[in-house]
């Protein structure tokens, strides 16, 4: 329970109707959740508009109503708030009404393309492994100390995440770690939260379904930056080319990694196999468990948020070296008889497929061939799956195109979208199949005696979405049932 008048403190309001001092008990943005002693928020989403339910929430009960446009007919003994951007102010409602959770916490959000899940996990990791009860949100899954709940979103809207936080505190956590997707900046859901740092992995073509513009997508993750408060930490990729873009107009406190150039977090990969990556850190050289280039980038980002949280440099790295990374991430198995490789990989960006499949090059001893099953998301960003598809056959010796989770789209008109980046001589090398069981199964038909094979684009989901509807499936667990049928 909150007073209406302390919830909406720091909200940019235009104005307000009715009286100000009212117990809030529950608060909402979905309508069909409303009841008595509940604030409405009237969001404008991109499906729906929360306005057009205002009545049918003041009938269930709700007291007071938070919209961008006053109803024609204002209702006695409810309050109206006018607001400039009611997502924007949803966030900040929501963290009041929790008691500001992140006042509480070192909140830590990683944004970028790839390589926010494995950050993010691997603090989570790190610090709990340091004696710290810490929390994770991420695509995989959430954590509250021990105990997972589990995740629906890369990040949750602004009132679930608040009610997390709030959780979070309440249960002795002191560090959360973060996954900040491009979608949840623009749409506010981060909106009134204190992050104590901020880290950019990288930025490469994704998303423009959503945000249109790759200049647009790159302003959004921007923006996530350009809110830290002074008294935070900002650390960036420096090998990225815009690397140094993120961090221009933020008022936290700058620090940059980098395998290639001077950095105030440098590393230096000695070695990179199959038994994980051997590279110094700040001249410190240290054996990983993980394995590629771009999980030494990660470790990087992790050993450079770890140091700007007062952690001892010889203890983060000690654990780290100890830790593993994020399911479905560079995930490998293999065959006991034929030495097949698996590798499951959540890859769904030409640059993920480029990163994967160089360090799986980089892997090989010289006469094995690399089987690439992968597809492309329905419903998503259109323009790039032929670059998907030409990221592939440039790096594999075969390849099987199929379904990922078409949604609800045509799987075979995505296969087609995946083929028209193919060219003459990678036309001849391909091969696609619309069943990803079938798929998976072909590629181990084409494999022999120590080739590597690479499942890419759902890595962790344990589903496939198929004209709307989730249908179990786990690349890693139908690879396995493939192997103990080949080994038989």
């Amino acid at each position: 329970m909150a007073n209406l008048q302390d919830i909406v403190y720091k909200v940019s309001i235009r104005s307000i109707v009715g009286p100000r001092d009212k117990a809030i008990t529950n608060l909402q943005t979905d309508s069909r959740l409303a009841g008595p002693g509940t604030l409405f928020i009237a969001v404008k989403g991109t499906h729906v508009d929360g306005h057009q339910y205002i009545s049918a929430v003041i009938e269930a009960g709700a007291i007071a109503i938070v919209c961008e446009d006053l109803p024609g007919n204002l209702q006695e003994g409810i309050t109206y708030i006018q607001v400039e951007d009611s997502a924007a102010s949803a966030g900040v409602i929501a963290h009041n009404f929790y008691g500001q959770p992140s006042e509480k916490l070192r909140l830590v959000g990683v944004t970028g393309t790839n390589g926010k899940t494995t950050i993010a996990t691997l603090l989570y990791k790190l610090f709990s492994e340091l004696g710290y009860k810490c929390g994770l949100l991420s695509t995989v899954q959430n954590h509250i100390g021990d105990r997972i709940v589990a995740a629906t979103h890369t990040t949750p809207d602004a009132l679930h995440l608040n009610a997390l936080l709030r959780d979070m505190v309440d249960e002795g956590c002191t560090h959360v770690f973060m996954e900040t997707s491009s979608h949840a900046i623009h749409q506010h859901r981060v909106a009134g939260l204190r992050y104590t740092g901020g880290i950019f992995s990288n930025i490469t073509q994704d998303h423009l379904d959503y945000h249109k513009t790759f200049d647009e997508y790159i302003r959004v993750k921007k923006s996530f930056f350009d809110s830290l408060p002074s008294d935070a930490f900002a650390i960036s990729n420096a090998d990225d080319k815009r690397g140094a873009v993120m961090l221009q107009n933020t008022n936290a406190k700058k620090y940059f990694y980098s395998l290639k150039t001077l950095a105030e977090f440098k590393g230096r990969i000695l070695e990179n196999n199959l038994t994980g990556l051997v590279m110094t850190i700040n001249d410190q050289e240290v054996h990983f468990r993980l394995i590629g280039e771009f999980n030494a980038y990660n470790l990087l980002a992790v050993y450079g948020a770890a140091i700007c949280l007062g952690q001892d440099r010889n203890e983060i790295l000690r654990v780290l070296s100890t830790l593993s990374g994020a399911e479905g991430r560079f995930d490998y198995v293999v065959s006991p008889k034929e030495k097949i490789i698996g590798i499951v990989d959540y890859a769904h960006t030409p640059d993920a497929l480029i990163n994967v499949l160089t360090t799986i090059q980089k892997l090989r001893k010289g006469h094995e061939k690399i089987i690439t099953v992968m597809g492309a998301g329905g419903d998503r960003d259109k323009t790039k799956r032929p670059l998907m598809g030409a990221a592939a056959a440039e790096y594999s010796d075969r390849v099987i195109i199929t379904s990922d989770n078409p949604r609800t789209e045509d799987p075979e008109q995505i296969i087609r979208d995946v083929e028209a980046g193919l060219n003459t001589a990678a036309k001849r090398k391909y091969i696609s199949i619309t069943d990803r069981k079938e798929a998976i199964r072909t590629a181990l038909n084409l494999a022999g005696p120590e080739d590597i094979l690479l499942i890419a684009g759902k890595g962790h989901e344990k589903y496939q979405e198929i004209k709307g509807v989730k249908y179990p499936f786990d690349d890693k667990q139908v690879l396995l049932e493939f192997f103990e049928l080949l080994d038989k």
